[in-house]
């Protein structure tokens, strides 16, 4: 049955992350809060769920899910190293709206759609976020919509699209950015800004000692 909790009660809350805990663990799909705009999360190591969140979602394989974290240090485990400019960008920006794409390390036994040995990660800047993230480790997440419709910037935009697909609703009234975070791709040879969001190109230069034009070529 799909239930939808008031985060913004602190008792609801609780009864709230409990239950998307057990919803995640049991292999279910759950939809979060974050920062940029309102999430649908799995278990980022049961591929059955993240292939459950894909077909709500409509997205195929070739669109892989993205991974949320609930501290810093879980990245150490995910990704084959850590490259010193992702170090850099992680102390000026997480928790927050940059996600980024990083060599994830091979011994990880997880299935995010056709990644190429990459995975993208962020860290939210959203309390119920990581509380949940704490409880049950790194999540599958993507925008808690339909491919192709308006991302969900509430918990009822999400319900209106996803309906009885997910379990829970984790609702934290509406998003603090309303936009998808900026995505900063480490794979290459030089750090490239996929997609801009709240976090700028010029101030992820800034941060890196680049000029700006260089992350966008």
């Amino acid at each position: 049955m799909t239930e939808t909790f008031d985060c913004l009660d602190e008792q609801t809350r609780a009864v709230g992350i409990a239950s998307a805990v057990s919803a995640v663990k049991g292999g279910s799909l759950v939809v979060m809060p974050t920062d940029t705009v309102y999430g649908i999360g799995a278990d980022a190591f049961d591929s059955e769920a993240v292939g459950a969140l894909l077909a709500a979602k409509g997205r195929g394989r070739d669109m892989p899910v993205p991974v949320l974290v609930g501290s810093w240090h879980t990245i150490e485990g995910l990704v084959y190293s850590v490259p010193n400019t992702a170090r850099e960008l992680i102390r000026a920006f997480w928790p927050g709206a940059l996600s980024l794409v990083v060599r994830q390390a091979p011994s990880l036994q997880w299935d995010l759609g056709d990644a190429h040995g990459t995975v993208m990660v962020r860290m939210p800047l959203h309390p119920v976020a990581i509380e949940l993230l704490r409880e049950v480790g790194p999540m599958a997440v993507s925008s808690a919509n339909i491919s192709g419709r308006p991302a969900a910037v509430s918990a009822k935009d999400a319900r209106d699209q996803l309906g009885d697909l997910v379990e829970v609703y984790l609702d934290a009234g509406p998003s603090e950015q309303q936009a998808a975070s900026t995505i900063v791709d480490l794979t290459g040879a030089h750090p490239r800004v996929l997609r801009q969001g709240p976090v700028t190109v010029d101030a992820v230069a800034k941060v890196l000692g680049v000029d700006a034009s260089s992350l966008t070529d």
